[in-house]
């Protein structure tokens, strides 16, 4: 194993831990791919093997996917739940599900964000020229997916000479690449990300970050004890300095 996360919490029900950039949650589904958080997982808590919902790649066999309640993109950090047991599983996927699960991200984004507080409402289906891409913008196609997003901007400046913005983000429902998609139809496109920035990436300063710009900050959830907890995976420093540049 290439990587070791940091564990936030664990119990014999749930162990939370603060998911590096660049790193797959689990294989994708045309090839096996080493080095994934499930693998990681599985490794130290081989107990756990076969808790989740079963999934079959194109070619039919398995995709690994255990303790895998909810996920985030590889070009995403921060903090993630996996689940130990069946039990524990059902229990923390019924709160993503029923949207009771409390997140909140932080992103670096282009251009001036000018409300200090405000909603993104737009359904979200697939982009029309390329399979990888989700959209919700006109020409959307598929089935369009009711998505909301409620954002705070805790700054913005210029860095040599661009303008860029900070936000705390609240997905109220949680869609493929929901926030990346929602700031794309705004014009307000994540720095450093490959899929919905390609053209700003290679006209900007990108804030001089060198990845995508979003982490997943905090989490709150029910454990299966009835307690409920909040879980925090402290911003990547990289975060901290960018928002220094534009405090200035």
């Amino acid at each position: 194993m290439t990587f070791v996360p940091e564990i936030i919490f664990s119990n014999n029900d749930v162990v939370v831990v603060n998911k590096p950039y660049g790193i797959l949650v689990h294989e994708d589904w045309h090839s096996g791919v080493e080095g994934t958080l499930v693998e990681w997982f599985l490794e130290n808590y081989p107990e756990a093997k076969g808790v989740g919902e079963e999934a079959l790649k194109p070619d039919g066999t398995p995709l690994e996917r255990s303790g895998i309640v909810h996920r985030l993109d590889r070009e995403t950090s921060g903090v993630m739940i996996l689940a130990r047991n069946k039990e524990a599983h059902a229990f923390i996927k019924s709160q993503f599900h029923d949207r009771q699960a409390k997140k909140e991200y932080r992103a670096f984004v282009y251009g001036q964000i000018h409300d200090k507080w405000g909603t993104i409402n737009r359904p979200i289906g697939r982009n029309s020229k390329d399979f990888k891409k989700r959209s919700a913008e006109k020409g959307a196609k598929g089935v369009l997916r009711e998505a909301i997003t409620h954002f705070e901007r805790i700054g913005f400046g210029e860095y040599k000479g661009e303008p860029f913005s900070y936000l705390k983000l609240l997905p109220q429902t949680g869609r493929t690449h929901q926030l990346r998609v929602h700031l794309r139809a705004i014009d307000r496109p994540i720095i450093g990300d490959p899929l919905y920035a390609e053209k700003r990436i290679a006209a900007s300063n990108n804030l001089d970050l060198n990845r995508l710009a979003l982490h997943a900050h905090v989490l709150e959830i029910i454990l299966p004890h009835g307690q409920t907890e909040r879980f925090i995976a402290p911003l990547p420093l990289e975060f901290e300095q960018a928002a220094e540049r534009i405090a200035d």
